[in-house]
């Protein structure tokens, strides 16, 4: 049994094209999701979709970016199709994982991703890398200055102020406090 998954991202746009095209191609049962983004893939319409479909049938769409935009995403979704026992059908992009040729289309845009994957995290490994060999800090800023750090050590150990008192002040939490008064009295030290 085929069946359909129709998406658009706003309430406003129509999706009848959309129907047409998964009607044609014989879908019995068409799953909607109006107003969603394809960046989620936990959205109502295809939740159901995904629970209707039985081994044998085919869940078929008309673009692949209906079905949703991440690539990896895309992957992963197919090959849960495909350890159900279900198969899947991009209609314009004429992906249909029935036949030899769809699957191989589908697995080299699967190693297609996976490789675009590896060279981004590679890019960030190097730049990661060249940033620390100039001394830049890597990482969210730190919360307080040097000088702030060292007005809190002075009311705290010097003036025996609360350290939750001197967070308040500071507006960062005690525990924060503690780990930037511990490193910059280490540092001192050391």
């Amino acid at each position: 049994m085929k069946i359909g998954y129709a998406r658009v991202s706003t309430e406003e746009q129509k999706m009848d094209l959309q129907m047409e095209a998964l009607k044609r191609s014989g879908c019995e049962q068409i799953f909607v999701d109006r107003g969603v983004s394809g960046s989620l893939f936990d959205r109502q319409g295809l939740d159901a979709a995904l629970e209707y479909l039985n081994t044998g049938d085919m869940l078929v769409v008309w673009r692949l970016d209906r079905l949703g935009r991440s690539l990896s995403k895309l992957i992963e979704l197919v090959e849960q199709l495909g350890k159900m026992g279900v198969e899947f059908h991009s209609l314009c992009e004429s992906i249909d994982t029935s036949s030899s040729g769809g699957r191989l289309i589908f697995h080299v845009m699967a190693a297609l991703a996976e490789f675009e994957r590896s060279l981004i995290s590679e890019r960030t490994r190097a730049g990661m890398q060249a940033a620390r060999e100039r001394g830049q800090h890597l990482g969210r800023p730190p919360s307080l200055t040097a000088e702030q750090v060292d007005e809190a050590i002075i009311a705290v150990e010097m003036n025996g102020e609360y350290i939750t008192d001197v967070a308040r002040r500071f507006d960062v939490s005690r525990r924060s406090l503690r780990r930037l008064m511990r490193m910059r009295l280490e540092r001192q030290a050391g």
